[in-house]
């Protein structure tokens, strides 16, 4: 650590610092050096705060999830406002964000940082979460009428989070047109939007 340089939350800058670095550059040029260098703090630091590398970008991901727990809350209540399209279009240009494409490919082509954050049973991390945050806001707009009452949420879900992720990840470096993503969206909803209404 450079002398007379205070760091209040170390784990925090280096986090910030790597997702910078996924940005600029891609999931290939994420290395702890880089990673140290671009927080400007010596290389030692990230090894005092973490047991490995792998260590660090499990813990990054595990952040990242944790975030999605308080959208799952906001999402939740939001049941039976604006419509399904529009909370579930909104939803997923949130989760897809440029830091989470780039860590889902992170965890999808590093096979040890995968087992670390994989448990039994699980799919990809990430993509898991956000599957049962749409599946869970799903069944709650099923229990409030505004879709099929024999709507599979999980399948709507597992189609929304494939979908949406192939488009936001295909699309890095460029915005996502609205209406690709919104057509995707009342694509996979409309039999159960329809059939809330026979």
């Amino acid at each position: 650590m450079p002398t007379g340089v205070h760091l209040r939350d170390v784990r925090q800058q280096l986090f910030a610092a790597a997702e910078r670095v996924l940005l600029r550059a891609g999931a290939n040029a994420l290395t702890s050096r880089a990673v140290t260098t671009e927080a400007d703090v010596a290389k030692g630091v990230l090894h005092r705060h973490f047991a490995d590398f792998d260590d660090f970008l499990a813990e990054l991901v595990r952040e990242r999830i944790a975030r999605l727990g308080d959208q799952a809350a906001l999402l939740r209540a939001g049941a039976g406002t604006r419509t399904v399209p529009d909370n579930v279009a909104a939803t997923l240009t949130e989760l897809f964000d440029p830091v989470s494409v780039a860590l889902v490919s992170l965890v999808f082509f590093r096979d040890e940082l995968r087992a670390r954050l994989r448990r039994p049973g699980d799919g990809l991390p990430i993509l898991v979460e956000a599957r049962a945050m749409l599946a869970n806001y799903l069944s709650a707009e099923r229990e409030l009428g505004r879709i099929a009452a024999d709507a599979d949420a999980d399948s709507l879900a597992l189609s929304l989070i494939g979908g949406g992720h192939l488009l936001f990840a295909g699309h890095r470096g460029t915005l996502l047109d609205e209406r690709e993503l919104t057509k995707v969206v009342e694509t996979v909803l409309a039999d159960v939007l329809q059939r809330r209404l026979l």
